[in-house]
């Protein structure tokens, strides 16, 4: 009996050495995704210049750059990330609740792309529009959405950024 425990013990034993060797190697093998992109950065500082329009590639790329702050490997740095969207152009009109530059199906885009911008700004990401923009794209002052800090000239706004030591990343 006391062999049989023994034997099973040891079993036992490696099987966990070969699980945690596996799952070990498998969490290295992601994290080296960004080994050499990530290699010395303490901080990661980011300003997403914006100027895109369409609703239904907005979703799909903002996917991406709210993962570019949500990897672990960035949140794993020695400060927290901050990241900055500053929106100009045609990209403008997805900030308002103005319906009507929109059909239902693009509306329905819109209305799911507002909701991302509303999880990115309760992650602590800064959303700015361009009032210049906005204005002649004609969008409302007043119909844009809370979430969005409003700014006079949005290129100002990446200029600083970029000279506090942001990288610019532009989505045209």
């Amino acid at each position: 009996m006391i062999a049989n425990h023994k034997k099973t013990t040891r079993c036992f034993t490696f099987l966990f050495l070969v699980v945690a060797f596996v799952t070990q190697m498998s969490a290295s093998a992601f994290a080296e995704g960004y080994g050499k992109a990530l290699k010395g950065v303490n901080n990661y500082d980011a300003v997403f210049e914006v100027t895109q329009g369409n609703p239904e590639i907005a979703n799909i790329v903002f996917w991406a750059v709210r993962n570019a702050y949500q990897v672990s490997e960035v949140k794993g740095l020695a400060k927290a990330p901050n990241v900055a969207v500053v929106f100009h152009g045609p990209a403008v009109k997805l900030l308002s609740t103005d319906k009507t530059p929109f059909n239902g199906a693009q509306w329905a885009e819109v209305e799911k792309f507002q909701q991302t911008l509303r999880e990115m700004k309760a992650d602590g990401v800064t959303l700015e529009i361009c009032l210049y923009a906005a204005k002649v794209m004609g969008v409302d002052k007043a119909a844009i959405l809370p979430e969005i800090d409003q700014v006079g000239n949005g290129f100002v706004s990446v200029i600083g950024y970029q000279m506090q030591g942001y990288a610019v990343v532009r989505i045209p």
